[in-house]
């Protein structure tokens, strides 16, 4: 006899149909797994027929083998252990499941027949619904999350009797509905205001500039001067997120594992803030089998990392490729995976080993030495893929206990959503996502022209700074996000200074 039973197994950031074959053979009892298991599906025959026989059944006696179709695409982890085991009963009892055509399956079992969460839930179940499933069945923790996927029945089953039961029409299971608007509205909330943010107004005014544009950011200041404080904001002056985009960003966290039963669903654009000891593979993704990494989970988001200089410079330099290009391709023997990796990078660092090079009122005890050896563990190549940077004040008494209002998140995030709003009607459907930062040297041609005065302006900042040539298409594409933000239709020289006066500090600092 033989029955189908269908599941899915992850690969990157997205799942794949998986076609699990259960035949009963002649021979010793024994159970045989292909179709290119790893070690935990290997393991999963053991966890199978214990949960099968706590749970008051029999497991087929013969030969017994399973294949996991396709062989060829790697099967990893518990996820399988539910499909198995509904194959095996079917076999074992000589059941014609009527709802097992139509269905996907996927959980852990424990042994005593519990169905245990898995990740990478939310890609399963698109999955599902592209390959014309008309339901799955997750575990009860998961179906919350599986829900937001409309167009498919999702049933959260809590045991193996429970599972079987409801596939052979025995039993009845409470399907798992969610309104999809109203999970994304009650997920949209920031409790972090830049209004709690004293001073400061040129750095405030440098985070808006660097959102509205979609540009990467990077802030020098001694310490306690609100570097970190200011970039955990960012994201409540970004436009929320897009449905598209929600969906997108929470099937890379089902992946790694970061959603449970009360957040499942990632509404708030994500701000990821990894230690300065996280590996390549950490930072980047990656493993024997790959799985995303910071960059991916920032993805539509913010990546932000403190104290630049202590992070190893071979981990700064895998950043290059998903700034430029907004994804990541991890390539290993087996074959290639890309994981999207759309960020804004916000980056702070303090002037010199302790903190103080340059402050009014602390004397820094660094040497020449120190200070230029602390700042050449930050490379050329990335600086120059970092269009502003600002320099962080230390905050005076005065503006600390200041009882003026500062300007709230909101305000700032509505001078933000007009300006992303006219750049979307700029580059319409040519450029995705629709941002200053990422216009090609064919739309720079056509929206960053300037008058004889701003080439002239131009460069006089080349040949003073020693800019190179990409620096110089990132000053464009700042003023162009300048004159967007007072709504000018040209770039003038007050937008082009300001953009210059962004590139020079880090010179100053580096030369």
């Amino acid at each position: 006899m033989l029955t189908k039973v269908y599941s899915a197994a992850l690969h990157g950031a997205d799942a794949r149909e998986v076609e699990i074959e259960v035949n009963e053979g002649s021979g010793d009892p024994k159970v045989i797994i292909v179709g290119l298991p790893d070690a935990a599906v290997k393991e999963s025959k053991d966890r199978v027929t214990t949960a099968m026989a706590n749970s008051g059944y029999r497991w087929p006696r013969g030969r017994t083998t399973i294949n996991l179709a396709p062989a060829d695409i790697k099967k990893e982890g518990p996820s399988f252990d539910l499909p198995i085991a509904i194959g095996m009963l079917a076999i074992a009892h000589g059941r014609d499941l009527p709802r097992l055509a139509d269905c996907a399956i996927t959980g852990e079992l424990a042994l005593t027949g519990a169905i245990r969460p898995v990740k990478g839930v939310l890609p399963i179940a698109i999955e599902a619904r592209r390959r014309g499933k008309k339901a799955l069945l997750v575990p009860a923790e998961n179906a919350a999350e599986a829900s937001v996927v409309q167009g498919l029945a999702v049933f959260g089953v809590r045991n193996l009797r429970e599972c079987f039961e409801f596939l052979d029409g025995q039993k009845a299971v409470e399907r798992t509905q969610s309104d999809l608007d109203t999970v994304f509205r009650n997920n949209q909330r920031d409790e972090l205001d830049f209004a709690d943010v004293k001073g400061q107004a040129s750095v405030k005014r440098a985070f808006e500039v660097a959102v509205a544009g979609g540009h990467n950011l990077l802030v020098i200041g001694a310490p306690g001067a609100g570097k970190s404080m200011l970039a955990k904001r960012i994201p409540g002056i970004m436009p929320p997120m897009t449905l598209e985009e929600a969906i997108e960003t929470t099937k890379i966290h089902s992946v790694c594992g970061l959603l449970d039963g009360k957040h499942n669903f990632v509404a708030i654009r994500p701000f990821r803030s990894p230690h300065h000891t996280i590996s390549d593979v950490g930072l980047l993704g990656g493993s024997t089998n790959p799985t995303p990494g910071e960059v991916s989970l920032a993805h539509h988001g913010v990546l932000f990392l403190d104290e630049l200089p202590e992070f190893k410079r071979s981990t700064l330099e895998v950043m290059r490729q998903p700034l430029e290009d907004g994804k990541v391709t991890i390539s290993r023997a087996a074959g290639s995976l890309t994981f999207p990796a759309d960020i804004m990078l916000v980056a702070a660092m303090n002037p010199c080993p302790c903190g103080f090079y340059g402050h009014p009122k602390r004397e820094c005890r660094c040497s020449p030495g120190q200070v230029e050896r602390y700042r050449q563990r930050v490379s050329g190549p990335l600086l120059d893929r970092i269009d502003i940077h600002v320099e962080a004040p230390p905050v005076e008494y005065a503006e600390l206990t200041s009882t003026a209002a500062e300007e709230s998140s909101s305000a700032v995030r509505a001078r933000v959503e007009s300006v992303r709003a006219r750049q979307a009607k700029r580059f319409g459907s040519g450029l995705k996502p629709a941002l200053n930062a990422r216009m090609t040297p064919k739309l720079m041609r056509e929206h960053c022209a300037i008058s004889e005065t701003c080439h002239n302006l131009m460069k006089h900042a080349l040949d003073d700074l020693h800019l190179s040539a990409r620096a110089h298409d990132r000053i464009l594409k700042v003023a162009r996000t300048i004159a967007d933000l007072a709504e000018a239709d040209s770039i003038g020289e007050e937008h082009l200074l300001e953009a210059i006066q962004y590139r020079t500090l880090d010179r100053s600092l580096w030369m």
